[in-house]
């Protein structure tokens, strides 16, 4: 073993030869440097790759099956794959399948909306009673100027007057609920509650004015227009403001997060028998209904997010690789330098573990010191991958020390060939070198 003075004067000896040519040293570092950055940033970029997957489909809670129609393409146009989903559907299904307990449908579809003279275009919404529970669970919208961290609860989202209930939904009652803008546009700020509204020629009364909305994300307030709003009952909106079955959009909320594929099997097994689907030949079914889980879609999203990742990562070894090989050659070209030094060392009675201990040495320097300024590098390029990346790159703090220790271990790696070389020289001949 190397005494501590020995390690000492080994690592004097590497710093003088690290020295001799600043030129040369600053270009062989370069490459750890790149690749060092590059791991940083493509680990920054993954983060905010997962996290952005994460916030898009935040509305899809984890209990929750969303079931939706079924396209094809069929002579080059989109066509139903066969029946579309109806409001009969979900009705029956929380009958049908045992691991479910609440089903939530809706519909949407364009509007003209009268009120005296006043008189807007608008799309509509109809829900079941449980819609503002939905928006709710999507966590996008809140009423305007809420106190962050403030608990908000359904009835936050109600300014004026009450939601329709589920008995009126069943019933079809003709009623409605309008956004904040909705009902400032119609009623120019007069009280719309008991007020008869024309939606399509059919009468509707207004019950209820949703308070005014902003999105949680501040990005989103200039664009988006969360109180432009009409929410009739499902049913009401079926029967009154479409020629043909529309197409129902529904999310099922599963009682047992853990049978959720279960909860999937038995639904799947209702909607054949609902749409009278049979098995083909090799016992598989050709559904017109496609059914995804949070679990589904954060699967696959971070999937490829994991793929772009490790694309990148490969393309950051390849850098470290590429810096490695750099070192490897500087060292022996400083060892086929330094061959009469070395000779003179081994004259004088180093051994050769000295020799390896101090070509390392200076290996692992170069490679240390293109890790901490590669670190550097790519903490200040993350805002510049952000820009790059629509905004999105998270530092990952652990990924720091890895880069680190990964650079030194590219030193010592590609270090210890030189220094075998140098320690394996005959003194003798080395002595003789010119």
């Amino acid at each position: 073993m190397l005494s501590l003075m020995s390690l000492l004067d080994s690592l004097f000896t590497a710093m003088r030869g690290i020295r001799s040519n600043p030129l040369r040293t600053a270009l062989t570092t370069l490459g750890i440097i790149i690749g060092v950055a590059s791991v940083i940033a493509t680990l920054a970029l993954g983060n905010g790759a997962r996290a952005a997957v994460e916030a898009n489909f935040r509305f899809l809670g984890s209990d929750q099956i969303q079931i939706t129609t079924a396209l094809t393409m069929k002579n080059g146009q989109t066509v139903l794959a066969g029946k579309p989903l109806a409001y009969e559907d979900g009705l029956s299904l929380p009958r049908a399948v045992r691991f479910i307990d609440r089903v939530e449908m809706s519909v949407r579809g364009a509007a003209k909306l009268r009120h005296d003279r006043e008189t807007i275009d608008l799309s509509f919404q109809g829900t079941d009673a449980d819609a503002l529970v939905s928006v709710l669970a999507q966590n996008q919208v809140q009423p305007i100027h809420w106190v962050e961290g403030r608990p908000l609860k359904t009835s936050a989202l109600v300014g004026q007057g009450r939601f329709f209930t589920n008995a009126e939904v069943i019933e079809g009652a003709s009623v409605c609920v309008l956004g904040y803008q909705t009902a400032q546009d119609l009623f120019m700020g007069d009280n719309p509650i008991g007020e008869t509204l024309w939606v399509n020629r059919k009468p509707c009364e207004v019950i209820g004015v949703i308070a005014q909305l902003e999105t949680i994300d501040a990005e989103d307030r200039a664009t988006s227009r969360p109180n432009d709003a009409l929410y009739l009952p499902i049913s009401t909106a079926i029967r009154n403001f479409f020629d043909k079955e529309p197409w129902v959009s529904i999310i099922t909320h599963a009682n047992d997060e853990s049978r959720i594929e279960e909860a999937k099997a038995q639904i799947a097994m209702y909607l054949r028998q609902q749409h009278g689907i049979a098995a083909q030949a090799d016992s598989k079914f050709e559904d017109d209904f496609r059914m995804t889980t949070k679990r589904d879609v954060l699967g696959v999203q971070q999937e490829t997010a994991r793929s772009f990742s490790l694309l990148l990562t490969a393309l950051a070894i390849v850098s470290l690789v590429v810096g490695g090989i750099g070192i490897m050659n500087v060292m022996l070209v400083s060892v086929t330098e330094r061959t009469r030094e070395i000779g003179i060392r081994m004259a004088v009675g180093a051994r050769r573990r000295d020799l390896i201990a101090q070509f390392l040495l200076e290996a692992i320097v170069l490679s240390a010191a293109g890790g901490l300024l590669g670190i550097a590098v790519g903490v200040l390029s993350i805002p510049v991958a952000a820009a790059l990346n629509q905004g999105i790159a998270l530092l990952d703090v652990e990924s720091i020390p890895v880069a680190f220790v990964v650079a030194i271990a590219t030193g010592i790696v590609f270090g210890l060939y030189p220094a075998l070389r140098a320690a394996r020289l005959n003194p003798i001949d080395a002595l003789r070198y010119e």
